[in-house]
């Protein structure tokens, strides 16, 4: 298997873990309550912000066939993304520019920041994030809730154009060659950090 399959062999249990905790759940059922999903948006546009730093990082380091891919999501992540935070805390109600980072968002960023040092360390560190989101999305848009905000959530992450830019992430790792048992282990790493993710302040 290719470094990236094997990734995704690793991460389909992780997953699984994902999609029962309780604030997924809510988001799969349309019912989870505002106060959580608005903490958890405060929380997600921190880290958004690092996100972008991350790839621009990588960038940076990066050979001339993967600048392109980089520089490009830096920008939608940027202006896409972080747009579609802001139209959703307006709905909400989140506080985007009081946010204040807690514990798991914070471990996770600086895991992040901190693996991108290294160029195909970071592209395995950072891959959970788009993995895990598009796989999250593609699976909770086959019985999609009926609430018309955490509707356009999941639409968002299970959008053919997300795991078309995941899969382009998958193919720069296998191409960067980084050692493989390293790249399992950030990659677990990362996995952890979406779990913890979901425990919002």
């Amino acid at each position: 298997m290719s470094i990236s399959e094997t990734l995704h062999a690793i991460g389909r249990p992780l997953l699984k873990a994902q999609l029962e905790h309780p604030t997924v759940a809510g988001i799969g059922r349309g019912d989870l309550p505002e106060p959580v999903f608005r903490s958890w948006l405060e929380q997600d546009y921190l880290f958004l912000l690092d996100y972008v730093r991350v790839f621009a990082r990588l960038a940076w380091q990066a050979p001339d066939g993967h600048l392109g891919d980089l520089v490009d999501l830096a920008h939608a992540t940027y202006h896409d993304e972080l747009s579609l935070h802001r139209s959703m805390s307006a709905e909400f109600g989140a506080d985007l520019e009081g946010a204040v980072k807690g514990p798991a968002c914070a471990a996770y960023t600086a895991f992040l920041l901190e693996s991108a040092g290294s160029y195909g360390e970071g592209l395995a560190a950072l891959y959970p994030c788009m993995w895990g989101y598009s796989s999250l999305g593609r699976i909770l848009a086959e019985n999609p809730p009926a609430e018309p905000r955490y509707r356009a959530w999941v639409d968002t992450y299970a959008d053919p154009g997300f795991a078309a830019l995941t899969a382009r992430i998958g193919q720069m790792i296998d191409e960067a060659e980084p050692d493989p048992a390293r790249a399992r282990a950030l990659f677990a790493e990362g996995m952890a950090h979406e779990l913890a993710f979901w425990d919002v302040p």
